[in-house]
């Protein structure tokens, strides 16, 4: 999909972070935004800046984690513009711990909202688009899925990332066979993008009340360390991932903003894998992040 004037975007978590970014680049290039958050303060506030700049808006308070909420999000996306042509499925990183220490909320909060939101927002959206398609014979449209790049590499003590990222990986490569298989003129992506900074209140509207991790604050700073020194040549700032983000849909790429030293540990994992041995180790190159993480 290469043109965007005039398209219609949804985008999930665009009050803030990544979800702000991309919508910023939506409008940019022309076109119509359905917004949609569960921080209504900060949702209001991007709406406004968005439309004060230009463009055309429908903001909606939305938990992807409830099937209800994105039938609504739908269908007020269809009332208002009568057809959607992009949906970027936007989670948050999820908070760094040992995997058993997760609470059950935590895991609510965290995978819910990232794996869980993606999945209803595949579900609700793929056949509304679908029959976008059916009933206008120039229509193309896409689905882009996003999780934590860190996610993609299996290291200790991410676990939150690692399954949310996993799950939508296998989600994204899927749903693309899936569309491929009944010659839709609709595809998907994974856009995998580095643990970049979210404003606090929207980062706490989606990791929930409960925090069930113990690491203390040195765990955390070593956690920070191995994700840093993990991608050092991934985009930096959230406009970067934005702007990899539709440029690499205009190129027709399924993976996005992928880091090179991410791909090399996918493959190294898989290899492992495919020899039946232990997972592939990717503290393996920072002994120092692995005894601080340790300790």
């Amino acid at each position: 999909m290469n043109e965007f004037a005039g398209r219609v975007a949804v985008v999930t978590g665009a009050a803030g972070g990544l979800g702000r970014a991309i919508a910023e680049r939506a409008a940019a290039l022309g076109m119509k935004l359905v917004l949609a958050d569960l921080d209504s303060d900060a949702l209001e506030m991007a709406s406004e800046e968005l439309q004060a700049g230009g463009a055309e808006v429908l903001a909606l308070v939305c938990d992807v984690r409830k099937c209800t909420h994105v039938e609504e999000l739908a269908d007020a996306a269809m009332i208002r513009f009568h057809a959607v042509h992009v949906l970027f499925n936007v989670g948050s990183c999820g908070a760094p711990g040992l995997v058993w220490e997760y609470a059950e909320a935590d895991w609510e909060a965290g995978a819910g909202a990232n794996l869980g939101g993606a999945i209803n927002g595949v579900r609700i959206f793929a056949p509304l688009m679908l029959g976008c398609a059916a009933r206008d014979p120039s229509y193309r449209g896409h689905i882009v899925n996003s999780a934590a790049l860190h996610g993609l590499a299996g290291a200790p003590a991410l676990g939150m990332d690692n399954v949310s990222a996993h799950g939508l990986l296998a989600l994204s490569e899927t749903l693309y066979h899936d569309l491929r298989l009944v010659d839709a003129p609709v595809t998907a992506s994974l856009l995998c993008a580095r643990a970049l900074p979210a404003r606090p209140a929207h980062a706490h509207h989606h990791r929930g009340e409960a925090h069930g991790q113990t690491l203390d604050e040195a765990g955390r700073q070593a956690v920070r360390c191995l994700v840093d020194e993990a991608l050092p040549s991934a985009p930096a700032t959230l406009e970067d991932v934005a702007l990899h983000a539709f440029d690499g849909m205009a190129r027709g790429e399924f993976l996005l903003c992928a880091d090179p030293q991410t791909l090399v540990a996918m493959a190294e994992r898989i290899a492992a894998l495919a020899r039946g041995s232990a997972p592939a180790d990717p503290l393996a190159l920072a002994p120092r992040i692995r005894a601080h993480l340790s300790r």
